[in-house]
């Protein structure tokens, strides 16, 4: 800000350098001029880099195709007075101590070796208060379950918050943690090194502005939580098999295309004969069909929608090897339509576990 109006000054030592600080720099020197130069109150900046900042985390989220009901603001936890209260709650257990200046969480009351810093000498919290908290002030208002998502820095955390929340005397099985190991993004076939205080980092909107919003979704679908994602940039660009949610979108665009081609031969009946269907590749392919209501239901208990991926993989296969072996135009009429009854239940199965996925099932490519 000071920057803007000129006046030179030196950037904090471990300050985030990246261009959207100047950008929100900029937008208060537009809203107030010159009035806050000199000024030693932080507010003002603080809730604007908190609006600019969210917004844009909001629009990129929006772009993703994941909506949130609702946020939960950490801030709330210390103006609620639920900081000071679960402090004293884990203190009045016996769990909590002052020593070196900072206040301990006894963590090896629950098998780990050492104790753990709950606030630092500084008076900052780590990570493990209002994260104790915010459990209880949610288990408080009646959920039953809470999944959380986590990345790998947080791996050491997250023990340490279920320890807090089951000496409180709430349930740790109401809370499902699922760790996501890093993404590593590969550019001209090399990995690139990112920091995000140094502001040398590839954005989501920069990805999704390379390789489009359903391919960067898809990338980060596909892969176990516990499975380091490499993120090729080139083959996500790439318009072909080697690009797996090109192959599962053309899969269904191309069953599209076969239908639009079948209705122009034979009139669509609603009841057809299922028996005429006795070639292997057709009671192959009814077989993967039928395993759809359980790909979804282990992908929803597993928190692993990786394995619906999977499913849909096997069903496009599937669906290869049948039309390669069995025609469907220039055959009988009856055994015509049990085959079209087919591909249409195909492309539904498709379309419907692309959209569970967030991804668009094109009817044309």
């Amino acid at each position: 800000y000071q920057e803007q109006l000129g006046k030179p000054t030196e950037f904090p030592e471990g300050g985030y350098e990246g261009e959207y600080i100047r950008e929100i720099a900029a937008q208060m020197e537009v809203e107030f001029a010159s009035e806050l130069l000199g000024t030693d109150d932080w507010k003002p900046f603080k809730e604007k880099a908190e609006e600019a900042i969210f917004e844009d985390i909001s629009d990129t989220l929006k772009r993703m195709n994941i909506h949130m009901d609702s946020f939960f603001n950490e801030h709330s936890l210390y103006e609620s007075g639920d900081i000071d209260s679960t402090v004293a709650r884990l203190r009045e257990k016996g769990l909590v101590y002052e020593a070196e200046g900072a206040t301990w969480f006894k963590t090896t009351e629950f098998g780990k070796e050492k104790d753990t810093v709950l606030i630092k000498s500084t008076g900052e919290p780590t990570y493990r208060l209002p994260d104790i908290a915010y459990h209880a002030n949610k288990l408080d208002r009646g959920y039953d379950l809470c999944i959380d998502i986590f990345g790998a820095d947080h791996i050491a955390t997250y023990p340490d918050v279920l320890s807090g929340i089951q000496s409180l005397g709430y349930d740790p099985e109401k809370i499902d943690v699922v760790v996501y190991q890093f993404v590593t993004i590969v550019k001209d076939g090399k990995p690139f090194k990112m920091s995000t205080r140094k502001a040398n980092f590839v954005t989501l909107d920069e990805l999704m502005d390379e390789v489009g919003a359903d391919v960067t979704r898809f990338f980060f679908l596909m892969r176990s939580p516990n499975t380091h994602l490499e993120f090729d940039i080139a083959q996500a660009k790439e318009a072909g098999e080697k690009n797996p949610v090109f192959y599962l979108q053309y899969a269904h665009a191309r069953i599209c295309s076969i239908l639009r081609k079948a209705e122009e031969e034979y009139s669509f009946k609603n009841e057809v004969d299922l028996k005429l269907l006795k070639e292997d590749a057709e009671i192959a392919l009814m077989k993967t069909l039928f395993k759809f209501p359980k790909a979804i239901h282990s992908s929803a208990e597993a928190r692993e929608p990786h394995r619906l991926i999977n499913y849909l993989n096997e069903v496009a296969s599937a669906f290869t090897t049948f039309y390669h072996d069995c025609r469907i135009i220039g055959v009988d009429s009856d055994l015509a339509q049990a085959r079209i009854a087919l591909a249409k239940t195909t492309a539904q199965a498709l379309k419907n576990g692309l959209t569970i996925l967030g991804i668009t099932a094109p009817e044309r490519m």
